[in-house]
């Protein structure tokens, strides 16, 4: 398919047919672009998208591999902290710093309370919400931050970033968001300036989190420590 010239990569709508040229027509697009699959079209953070709200991308050695969607702040935040885990015991299936799928997925049970919340959220037709990895947390934080406090110069390097970033973040770089809706205290969808967990494990008794309010990801807290969550899915570029 084509659209303005350019070559789509995309899965067919389902809306009756395009027209002969080729050319998909306006509801198609946008029926193409609100179920997640037209990745030919340019997104802008903060964006409604496929369910929530586009956050940036992830991949490897810098190449995009999906568009990450965080939840609607009304239901996909959790109302109440929530723990790691109920125990400071192993995780051996949420040791991935990237596959915020399969680290969630893993922990859906009574004994997870964060991703099994996570696990459990249908949320504008899509049930494939989970618990993000620490580097997918992280981008979400890099291209949404909620406030103007200076940055954590100790933290911010993600390979999995993309563009893949290097180096840890500066005092002013990730700036304040400009999307108004995930500013903080204005806005209707801002990430609190508080810990969230991610699903990844950083050692038996610990889960790796992160403060949102200026990005810090080196606090050492155990696994029934009860901090904050957000879901987020993703969808294949």
């Amino acid at each position: 398919m084509r659209y303005k010239g350019g070559v789509i990569s995309a899965t067919a709508p389902t809306t009756s047919t395009s027209a002969a040229s080729g050319v998909w027509t306006l509801p198609q697009q946008l029926q193409a672009l609100a179920a997640g699959n037209w990745t030919g079209i340019p997104l802008v953070i903060g964006q409604a998208y496929a369910g929530g709200f586009y956050a940036g991308q992830i991949g490897v050695s810098g190449v995009a591999t999906h568009n990450l969607v965080v939840g609607p702040k009304a239901s996909a935040f959790a109302s109440t902290a929530l723990q790691f885990k109920t125990s400071n015991t192993s995780d051996a299936g949420a040791t991935s710093v990237i596959d915020g799928p399969a680290n969630s997925a893993s922990m859906n049970d009574a004994s997870h309370p964060a991703a099994q919340f996570c696990e459990g959220l249908t949320i504008g037709g899509y049930s494939d919400w989970y618990m993000p990895a620490k580097n997918e947390l992280e981008v979400c934080y890099y291209n949404l931050k909620p406030t103007t406090t200076a940055n954590d110069i100790s933290s911010g390097i993600n390979a999995n970033a993309v563009p893949a970033r290097a180096s840890n973040y500066t005092s002013g770089n990730p700036a304040q968001t400009t999307v108004s809706a995930f500013i903080n205290i204005s806005g209707t969808e801002f990430f609190t300036d508080q810990l969230y967990w991610t699903s990844t494990e950083k050692s038996a008794t610990q889960g790796w989190s992160q403060y949102l309010g200026n990005g810090s990801q080196n606090y050492n807290f155990n696994k029934n420590s009860a901090y904050r969550v957000r879901a987020i899915r993703r969808v294949a570029v």
